[in-house]
């Protein structure tokens, strides 16, 4: 890892842990209502399930159920570094798990990638490039090499954006960052899908 992202992730990790619980709850929001509208017409959509103090995704998922939308969840697959996906129609399924994430443990229904429309996303850092700065395992960024079909739409705090994230060839891009601020859009895919 290189001297530049371990900094970039240390400087994120005191960022976000200046925030209130009040902050994240109503930042969180925030980032739900942008996000509710920028997934209208998905029928199939991926989203992190939310450990503190992350942007909480659970009244995003509750909101995207009720809508009818399928709502996938990763399981981290430890040994083999990789996510295995499970729909989630009721979050209370989800149980604390590996790297304390919750997760659908003993409840798993199983998804097929492919069937994934748009998947969000958790960040530690971010860019305006739409360049993601994730914990250093890259889960997110193995899954999306082999599954690129996705919308990508990462999710942070405003406090979390850095001038510039290094990349190499195995980081995957954000085609959408969304914050308590705003979204920010990248247009190399412009015209596709949805969005």
């Amino acid at each position: 890892m290189s001297q530049t992202k371990a900094a970039l992730r240390l400087r994120a990790k005191e960022a976000r842990a200046r925030l209130s619980p009040e902050e994240i709850a109503a930042y969180s929001a925030t980032i739900e209502q942008r996000l509710l509208d920028l997934l209208d017409g998905f029928a199939t959509v991926m989203v992190y399930v939310a450990k503190t103090p992350e942007a909480e995704t659970i009244g995003l998922i509750a909101a995207l159920n009720r809508r009818g939308v399928r709502v996938v969840v990763p399981i981290i697959e430890r040994k083999t570094c990789s996510l295995r996906l499970s729909y989630l129609p009721d979050p209370s399924a989800l149980v604390p798990s590996t790297f304390n994430v919750p997760e659908p443990i003993g409840h798993e229904i199983p998804a097929r990638p492919g069937d994934v429309e748009a998947v969000v996303i958790p960040m530690l850092a971010f860019d305006a490039e739409g360049n993601r700065l994730g914990y250093g395992a890259g889960y997110y960024d193995r899954f999306l090499c082999r599954y690129p079909h996705p919308k990508k739409i990462g999710i942070a705090f405003s406090c979390q954006q850095a001038d510039s994230i290094p990349a190499d060839e195995n980081d995957v891009k954000m085609d959408y960052i969304v914050t308590e601020k705003g979204i920010i859009r990248q247009n190399r895919r412009a015209g596709q899908g949805n969005i």
